[in-house]
């Protein structure tokens, strides 16, 4: 599928129904997951950092690019861009590396305002809607047709409410932002409260533990279910947790949960 025709499929998910975009970390795990029907991939900064040894947010920006290339190569499915901050502090550094970003077949593409920096954990919602704007900009003179979504970081520290994050999401729609997202949701009543004040923008809810269901969310007016890190996690969870009975007991019982070598070969096999 051509990369116009994958902005296009991925455009028309956002206008009607649910859909789950799962985070692959690598070609391998893109490819598994699009043999599973889903109808379109994100990337996860955190799962491409563990893969490389390194903590969330730590890769550099050549090295995140390289990625999004390759992922979005890897399967026939739209790809959304984890940016996380647009690999920038200013609106024009955004503007420059977004420019970079639609330029390697990406369908989609997030910025945060969480700032990296642990004496101001956010950016002031002024500076937060300009790089919005910025990040809008430059995918208008890229084209258009790439999917922009604001997310508001807030519920992940602790000195924001659900209203600042609700007055974030809503300027960051205002800015240019296709789709809507907030982090850190935990309630139908949140879920709910963050759908209504963002209409008629798409909502996106991440999901990283048991609780509630695609059918649930859909209920409550949720078009995107992202998972984050949380397949990631879940595989390093259970490679951690076989290797640490090899290492402890000398016995071998959860190797007898291992995809086959055949499945692998022949899921990879072009």
């Amino acid at each position: 599928m051509s990369m116009t025709a994958k902005r296009a499929v991925f455009s028309a998910l956002h206008r009607q129904g649910c859909f789950v975009i799962p985070n692959p970390w690598d070609v391998g795990s893109a490819r598994a997951l699009a043999s599973l029907g889903f109808k379109a991939l994100a990337t996860t900064s955190s799962g491409f950092a563990w893969s490389h040894g390194k903590p969330d947010g730590a890769m550099p920006v050549d090295a995140v690019l390289d990625h999004l290339k390759a992922m979005a190569a890897a399967t026939a499915l739209p790809l959304n861009a984890d940016f996380e901050n647009g690999h920038a502090d200013t609106a024009e550094g955004v503007a420059a590396q977004f420019t970079r970003a639609c330029g390697t077949g990406i369908s989609g593409i997030s910025i945060e305002d969480a700032s990296k920096d642990p004496r101001q954990p956010l950016y002031d919602i002024d500076a937060a809607v300009a790089r919005v704007r910025a990040a809008r900009a430059a995918i208008d003179a890229a084209g258009g047709d790439v999917i922009l979504t604001g997310r508001a970081e807030g519920l992940f520290m602790a000195n924001s409410d659900l209203g600042d994050v609700i007055a974030r999401l809503k300027a960051y729609g205002e800015a240019g932002a296709d789709c809507l997202y907030a982090p850190g949701l935990k309630t139908a009543e949140q879920v709910v409260a963050v759908v209504k004040a963002a209409a008629p923008k798409p909502v996106n809810v991440l999901v990283t533990a048991p609780g509630f269901s695609v059918a649930q969310l859909a209920a409550l007016g949720v078009r995107r279910v992202s998972l984050g890190g949380a397949l990631a996690r879940t595989a390093w969870g259970e490679f951690m947790r076989a290797a640490g009975e090899i290492a402890g007991h000398g016995t071998f019982e959860r190797l007898g949960h291992a995809a086959s070598g055949r499945d692998m070969n022949a899921l990879m096999d072009d």
